[in-house]
């Protein structure tokens, strides 16, 4: 069974163009899925030899270990993809997975902050006080003072552009058009779209380019001359970074909203939909397959709605 697990990776690796963080979850879930079915001494199962019942007994397996449902239904399908393969390439002649159900998830509505609290949140990140502990150290308080202008200009574009954070991290100098205001995005599956950005967001970009040719003489050649946003080693930031970013300015403004990069594509899709966009056209935005998966801030920005009547109305 390990031979047929590696080749559907390699499936969706080389065909499908899968992302390296998708790659990794298809990995972890069907190899915790054969170490299930492989006690100790023994030899994995051949692929014809796995039923519905035995995926039962692992998804069972997986609530008595306390795994949130999400989680779970993350791992079923990734084993009902497995095996839709392994029908498509003729190795079973069945796939037993479609007979187990999916955990029930509860529906979550995305909470989207106001366009005026996210503006006031955005203006104010070029004042920001640099962390505590650069103001000891005259040289990593200007340092931290540049990187500010960085911070600023992905908040701006992650914002303006609605784009997931793999997007930004992954943009090349070469994926933004500076004078039409354009972006050429490489989004889930390997799949690209033009996504426009505004006026703001170039703004916080010309202040940005002069630091990251900075950061780019200090890192002496070894820094990433194609990645838009660098470290401070010169090389390409990570997503993980981008969400300690984040974080770090809902710390030093002392607000409680649940910050995180998703929030700021939340709010472009929403502000934009209660603006009256066409919810097609935030679709192709989003660079989502399916109009399903956009509706969802539908619901939303109707909840956004009702709070503003909740709160204005004097017969609310």
């Amino acid at each position: 069974m390990k031979s047929e697990v590696n080749q559907f990776l390699n499936y969706l690796r080389v065909v499908r163009h899968a992302s390296p963080h998708t790659l990794r979850n298809y990995e972890s879930d069907l190899s915790q899925f054969l170490f299930f079915l492989t006690p100790p001494g023994a030899q994995p199962p051949d692929l014809v030899e796995v039923t519905h019942l035995l995926i039962r007994e692992f998804v069972a397996h997986l609530h008595d270990q306390k795994l949130e449902r999400s989680s779970i239904a993350r791992k079923l399908a990734a084993i009902r993809s497995f095996f839709k393969f392994a029908v498509r390439e003729g190795m079973v002649p069945r796939n037993p997975a479609r007979l187990v159900a999916t955990p029930k998830l509860p529906k979550r509505i995305p909470s989207v902050m106001s366009a005026e609290d996210l503006n006031t949140f955005l203006d104010g990140v070029v004042a920001a006080p640099p962390p505590e502990s650069s103001r000891k150290r005259p040289e990593s308080a200007e340092q931290n003072r540049l990187l500010v202008k960085r911070d600023r200009a992905i908040l701006e574009l992650l914002y303006a552009s609605g784009l997931r954070v793999s997007e930004l991290t992954g943009l090349n100098l070469q994926d933004m058009d500076r004078k039409e205001l354009m972006l050429r995005v490489r989004g889930k599956g390997n799949k690209e779209r033009i996504v426009p950005y505004g006026s703001k967001a170039e703004q916080a970009m010309q202040a940005y380019d002069p630091v990251r040719d900075s950061i780019l003489l200090r890192a002496k050649g070894r820094g990433d001359l194609r990645a838009v946003f660098l470290n401070h080693f010169g090389t390409r930031l990570t997503q993980r970074s981008v969400a300690r970013i984040l974080k770090k300015y809902a710390r030093l403004f002392n607000i409680n909203w649940d910050l995180h990069p998703h929030s700021l594509r939340h709010a472009f899709a929403t502000h934009l939909l209660t603006d009256g966009a066409d919810l097609r056209a935030i679709q192709e935005l989003l660079g989502h397959s399916s109009l399903s998966t956009t509706q969802r801030y539908t619901h939303a920005s109707i909840r956004q709605l009702l709070e503003v009547y909740d709160k204005a109305h004097p017969r609310a």
